[in-house]
């Protein structure tokens, strides 16, 4: 394993010229200071800028483009408070007990598969989340429940019969 270089000359001069002017920046914003008035303040001069062939030019790949942007992959998460709000594009709870075979058959067809871009499965423990099951009006397990941003119901089934990823998509609104 090779050791970690050191930073260059260079570049600790860059960093301790740049510490020097936020704290200077910062004194002169809110008017405060460490430094009693009758003492001389010294600021380093910032080091050169970097010749052109020193920065790396932006590399195409990195920069996506805006169809893969605005495209988020499929994924399959723990509830937890705020996901709904915090999840963009499709969103469906899955109302998951660890005892349930259905539950599991479900959540293995699942972990087998591919969710399509855009599409969350929110996996919620149906024995511990009582309040949302209430909300939601939730009493078997394998309920799904397809919500908006706002967490508000769009559409509810049970996929007690069909316990697949191509059954939980085909449902949704």
């Amino acid at each position: 394993m090779r050791a970690p270089s050191r930073p260059s000359q260079r570049a600790q001069s860059l960093r301790t010229s740049t510490l020097a002017l936020a704290i200077a920046a910062g004194v002169v914003l809110t008017g405060c200071s460490a430094v009693p008035d009758d003492e001389p303040v010294t600021i380093a001069s910032p080091a050169p800028a970097p010749e052109a062939s020193e920065v790396a030019e932006p590399s195409e790949s990195i920069q996506p483009s805006e169809e893969a942007a605005a495209s988020v992959p499929g994924d399959y998460v723990d509830y937890e408070p705020g996901i709904i709000e915090a999840t963009p594009g499709t969103k469906a709870l899955f109302f998951h007990a660890s005892w349930c075979p259905k539950c599991r058959a479900l959540e293995e067809d699942i972990l087998a598969s591919e969710i399509p871009d855009n599409f969350t499965i929110i996996k919620v423990d149906f024995d511990s989340a009582t309040e949302l099951r209430q909300r939601y009006a939730v009493t078997l397990q394998t309920t799904i429940v397809y919500v908006d941003d706002d967490g508000a119901a769009l559409a509810k089934g049970v996929l007690y019969d069909d316990t697949t990823l191509d059954a939980l998509l085909a449902a949704a609104p």
